[in-house]
């Protein structure tokens, strides 16, 4: 028996059950024609999915972006357009994504600025109703980049203490953010093996997103919010009270935003919609509008306007 062997697969286990799971942990990458989240498209995918028990299943697609890639992109992660041309479109793929995903909360590398708004998109455009919301999401960058500051070959030469081979490529890539997280969980006694702690640690900003690109927040008192440009900070409520066609602006064809982002401000502005005219309901808000419609009858009568 190769006891070097077996000692660091004990090790490896061991570092793993430190990571409580109730339900399973999908940890994915994805890699694609750009970074644009409105405009570019999923070239390939790799999800490697962790069950409570610490037993793993991995999933691996190409897919065809029905758009070209473009050269400097294929450089970076090796895929072509000769590469992709008889692959599946993500519209054909994304029942068996939705399927092997099922219930899992969702991990990756900058996943929660990239991975998940891309996947939310896609699965948007395929006329998909699968809910991404109802889980919790796991970005390994923002954990090591709060404890270490570094880059994803680097955070794993630092933890695992070995070189990144066939970087970029999604399924070494989810393996990796898989080991680091591991080994994060084994050098930071603070860092609980708890998928909430997890989720809440490895957030950025002030706000809660709304939506996953993090165009839209929630703040302190639970207002949806704009997180950037000349909003920024300012309610939902407030902007359409004071700019009611920046809300028109937005949602539009004419602007990139992702979609996950315009069906998040829709839903928002359909309950300040929805509130308002319950408001106006009321008794007392009836009462309001006839008092002032007797005295507009009664301003009329005095200066003989009909």
């Amino acid at each position: 028996m190769d006891l070097k062997q077996n000692y660091s697969t004990f090790e490896f286990n061991n570092r793993s059950m430190k990571l409580k799971l109730e339900r399973p942990l999908a940890i994915f990458d994805l890699e694609a024609t750009g970074l644009n989240i409105a405009k570019d498209r999923i070239v390939e995918i790799a999800i490697l999915k962790i069950y409570p028990d610490q037993t793993e299943e991995t999933f691996l697609a190409r897919v065809n972006p029905e758009m070209d890639i473009p050269a400097e992109v294929t450089l970076i992660h090796g895929i072509s357009n000769e590469d992709i041309q008889d692959a599946p479109t993500f519209t054909e793929l994304a029942p068996k994504v939705e399927a092997f995903i099922g219930n899992a909360d969702l991990g990756g590398y900058n996943s929660n600025k990239f991975d998940i708004p891309m996947l939310a998109e896609e699965l948007l455009r395929a006329g998909s109703e699968f809910n991404l919301t109802a889980r919790k999401f796991i970005d390994v960058q923002n954990i090591f980049h709060k404890m270490e500051q570094r880059t994803l070959s680097a955070a794993y030469k630092f933890y695992c203490d070995e070189d990144l081979s066939n970087a970029h490529s999604a399924l070494a890539d989810t393996t990796a953010t898989w080991e680091v997280l591991k080994s994060q969980l084994e050098k930071y006694p603070d860092l609980k093996g708890e998928i909430d702690f997890l989720a809440d640690f490895s957030k950025v900003g002030n706000f809660n997103n709304l939506d996953f690109a993090g165009r839209l927040g929630i703040d302190d008192q639970g207002n949806a919010v704009y997180n950037f440009g000349k909003h920024k900070g300012k309610t939902v409520r407030q902007v359409h009270q004071d700019e009611p066609g920046y809300y028109g602006w937005f949602v539009s064809e004419a602007t990139d935003f992702p979609k996950f982002t315009k069906l998040k401000l829709k839903e928002e502005m359909e309950k300040i919609k929805a509130e308002a005219k319950q408001q106006r309901s009321r008794p007392e808000a009836k009462a309001g509008d006839a008092n002032f419609e007797n005295k507009l009858d009664a301003l009329k009568q005095k200066f003989g306007s009909k």
